[in-house]
């Protein structure tokens, strides 16, 4: 028996968050099945049940879809446990991005990369959809720490807040390697904490 191909129009009309929501899990589901190079927003629309022009009215480019469709997934603060210790909460932070980057965000993040890098106004566009999640995550480490009496006044400064981050892309971009515990150990011991026990032009 032939079945007929599905026609959106015939669905439930939906709207809205509801739609929103529909298109960003089709996505997700596309990218854990096809990868980024291969996702296209006619497959999305084909799995969300919606037409390709309700796509395209809220999203330009397939890279805007997938940036919103990961975070989606990506860590918040409310995420982050309380181990009552700067270093436990360091670890815990690293840890919430590392399980990030081993799904559907760490595929994203290879795609968007690899296609906006060569060009400077898809560079621009990706920068500008950045909701830097990461970057909140050890804010509410270092506030939490701050407020306990565990780092100096003065040693958390926006460039060293990108420094967690900064470390987990590098390895999993770069050196492609696990980000098991044991390295997120060392991140912590060696870099972080050293870190974030100074402050900004100590003498050495």
């Amino acid at each position: 028996m032939k079945t007929e191909p599905l026609d959106h129009r015939t669905l439930p009309r939906r709207r809205g968050q509801e739609l929103d929501e529909a298109i960003l899990a089709a996505a997700l589901a596309e990218l854990s099945e096809h990868g980024y190079p291969a996702l296209t927003m006619e497959a999305v629309a084909k799995r969300a049940g919606a037409g390709k022009a309700s796509l395209y009215r809220r999203w330009e480019t397939r890279a805007a879809l997938v940036m919103d469709a990961v975070y989606t997934l990506a860590p918040s603060p409310q995420d982050l446990p309380d181990t009552g210790a700067l270093r436990g909460d360091l670890f815990a932070a690293l840890r919430l991005g590392a399980a990030a980057l081993r799904g559907p965000a760490g595929e994203a993040m290879r795609g968007m990369l690899a296609e906006a890098l060569p060009d400077a106004e898809r560079s621009k566009a990706l920068r500008a959809r950045s909701q830097g999640r990461n970057r909140q995550l050890m804010a509410e480490v270092l506030r939490r720490a701050s407020a306990r009496g565990q780092v100096p006044d003065g040693a958390v400064t926006p460039a060293r807040l990108e420094v967690g981050a900064a470390l987990l892309r590098n390895h999993f971009l770069f050196r492609g390697e696990p980000l098991d515990d044991g390295t997120l150990v060392g991140f912590v011991d060696e870099v972080l904490l050293p870190l974030f026990g100074t402050l900004p032009n100590q003498p050495g």
